[in-house]
C-alpha cells in the first residue's frame, strides 16, 4: 500500500513555513462544543447529583436512579483484578513499581536557612489534599494512564485520589479497575465526560470536590478542564500524540517504521515525523512502512495519520536535525543515533527523550518509569512531564527576628511609600528598633 507522506527538505527556502503549517494544531474547541460543555458544567455545579445522573444516563446510555450506583467499591476493584489475565496483572505490578521508583527521586524536601541576625527563611512543601484522575473508559482500555497519573500523586503524599471513568452501556473495563487497585486509588466513580470534570471541580452530594484534575480525555473533557481551571488546578490541555525520530540512517528501517506507527495508531490527528541527514535511509523507511502497514490491525488509522500530519524531513547534517527537533519541541523525541549522549546535550525542547537505537517510545508509554503524560503541540518549550511536583504546593517561610524585622523595615518603608501604600509603610515602620 502506498503511503503519501509529506517530504520536506531543510534546504527549501520556505522550509520552516511548510513545517509550521504541518505542525499547526488548533486545540481550542469550537463554539458548539464550548456551549454544550458550559451548560453541562453549570448544571452539575448548580444541581449536583441530579444533573450527574441525567447526563450519565443520556451520554453513557445507562439507567441509574441514584448517584450511589456510580461508585465502584474496593471489593469490586479487587474482584476485577482477579478476573484479569495473570500476565497482565504481573506486568501492571512491575510497571507500577518502576513508575513509583522513578518518581520517588523527584521528592523535594522542605528547606530553610538562618541569616546572621536570626531571621529564618525557607520553603514548606505540602502535598495536595485531594486529586481527581480522569481515565478514558469503555472498550478503549488505558491502564497505563491510571498508573502514570496516580503513582506520582501517591508518591507526593496526596491524601485522597478520586478516579472517574466512563462506562458506556455499562461496560466496565476490568484491566482499568485492576490498575486502579494496584495503584492504590481511594475511590472510583463510573462517570465521564464534561459532567465528570464538573463534579470533580465543584463537588456533588456524592463525588467530593478535588484540588486538581489530571488525565486525558476527548475534546469535551479537555474543554471542561479548561473551563474549570482556576476553580481547581489541571495538568494540561493536551493535543494529539506525537513523535519525532532523529536517525542517522544506521538503525533498522523496520524499527523506525514501527516507532512511527506506534504514535500514528493512536488516532488520525496523531503526528509522526522522521528527520535524517541520510536521504536514502528515508526511502528505505518508506518501503518498510508500506510493507509493514498491511500487518497492522489499525492500518486505516495509521494511514490517515501519516498522510494527514506525518512527514519525512531531509536535513544537511545531525546539527541541523537537532535544530529541527528543537523547533518542533515534540512530545516524544527519539535519538536513534550513535552517541546519543553527545546529541542530547543540544536538545532544548522535548517532553521525553529516548536515547539510542534500543529505546523505542513505546517502552516509555508503559513501564520504563518516567511519566508518559507529556507536553504536546510545541508546549515542551515551556512545560514539563507530569511529576511529583504537580501534586505538591510550595509555601514560603518567613520568620523575622526583631533585629531582622527592623533591618528589613528600613528597606520596605521607602519602597511602600514610593507605591503610595502608607499602611504598608507604617506596618513595617512599627517594627523598626530605634537605636539610642
Amino acid at each position: 500500500m502506498n503511503i503519501n507522506i509529506t517530504n520536506l527538505s531543510s534546504s527549501d527556502t520556505d522550509f520552516y513555513s511548510k513545517l509550521n503549517a504541518l505542525l499547526a494544531w488548533d486545540s481550542v474547541s469550537d463554539f458548539d462544543v464550548q456551549s454544550s460543555v458550559l451548560k453541562i458544567v453549570n448544571d452539575v455545579r448548580l444541581k449536583g447529583d441530579s444533573a450527574l445522573i441525567e447526563y450519565t444516563n443520556r451520554f453513557d446510555r445507562r439507567s441509574i436512579e441514584s448517584a450511589n450506583e456510580l461508585e465502584i467499591s474496593k471489593a469490586q476493584l479487587q474482584a476485577a483484578r482477579t478476573r484479569v489475565d495473570s500476565d497482565i496483572v504481573a506486568s501492571l505490578e512491575v510497571a507500577a513499581k518502576r513508575v513509583k521508583d522513578y518518581h520517588e527521586r523527584q521528592i523535594q524536601p522542605s528547606w530553610q536557612y538562618q541569616e546572621e541576625d536570626g531571621t529564618v527563611l525557607g520553603q514548606k512543601i505540602t502535598p495536595l489534599d485531594r486529586v481527581g484522575v480522569y481515565v478514558p473508559g469503555g472498550k478503549a482500555a488505558y491502564p497505563s494512564s491510571v498508573l502514570m497519573n496516580v503513582m506520582p500523586a501517591k508518591v507526593a503524599g496526596v491524601q485522597e485520589i478520586i478516579m472517574v471513568v466512563p462506562t458506556p452501556d455499562g461496560f466496565v473495563n476490568d484491566i482499568v479497575l485492576a490498575a486502579a487497585d494496584i495503584a492504590g486509588v481511594d475511590r472510583v466513580f463510573t462517570v465521564g465526560g464534561a459532567q465528570a470534570v464538573a463534579a470533580l471541580a465543584y463537588g456533588t452530594e456524592t463525588i467530593p470536590k478535588v484540588d486538581k484534575i489530571v488525565g486525558p480525555g476527548n475534546i469535551y473533557v479537555a474543554t471542561a478542564k479548561k473551563m474549570v481551571f482556576g476553580v481547581v488546578g489541571i495538568d494540561m490541555i493536551a493535543g494529539p500524540s506525537e513523535i519525532l525520530v532523529v536517525c542517522d540512517g544506521k538503525t533498522d528501517p523496520d524499527w523506525i517504521a514501527m516507532d512511527l506507527f506506534s504514535q500514528a495508531e493512536h488516532d488520525e490527528d496523531a503526528q509522526s515525523i522522521l528527520v535524517s541527514p541520510d536521504k536514502a535511509f528515508l526511502a528505505k523507511v518508506q518501503q518498510s512502512m508500506e510493507c509493514l502497514l498491511e500487518t497492522q490491525s489499525r492500518k486505516s488509522i495509521i494511514l490517515s495519520s501519516l498522510e494527514g500530519r506525518g512527514a519525512f524531513i531531509h536535513v544537511e547534517d545531525m546539527e541541523q536535525a537537532i535544530e529541527v527537533a528543537n523547533h518542533v519541541a515534540a512530545e516524544h523525541l527519539e535519538l536513534s543515533v550513535d552517541q546519543p549522549e553527545k546529541w542530547v546535550e543540544k536538545v532544548r525542547h522535548a517532553g521525553a527523550i529516548f536515547m539510542g537505537r534500543h529505546t523505542p517510545e513505546a517502552l516509555g508509554d508503559y513501564c520504563a518509569g518516567p511519566n508518559h503524560v507529556l507536553p504536546t503541540s510545541g508546549t515542551a518549550r515551556f512545560s514539563s512531564p507530569l511529576g511529583v511536583y504537580d501534586f505538591q504546593k510550595r509555601s514560603s517561610l518567613i520568620h523575622c527576628s526583631p533585629e531582622g524585622a527592623s533591618s528589613l523595615a528600613k528597606i520596605a518603608s521607602p519602597l511602600a511609600r514610593g507605591e503610595s501604600l502608607e499602611a504598608h509603610a507604617l506596618s513595617a515602620e512599627y517594627r523598626i528598633i530605634e537605636t539610642q
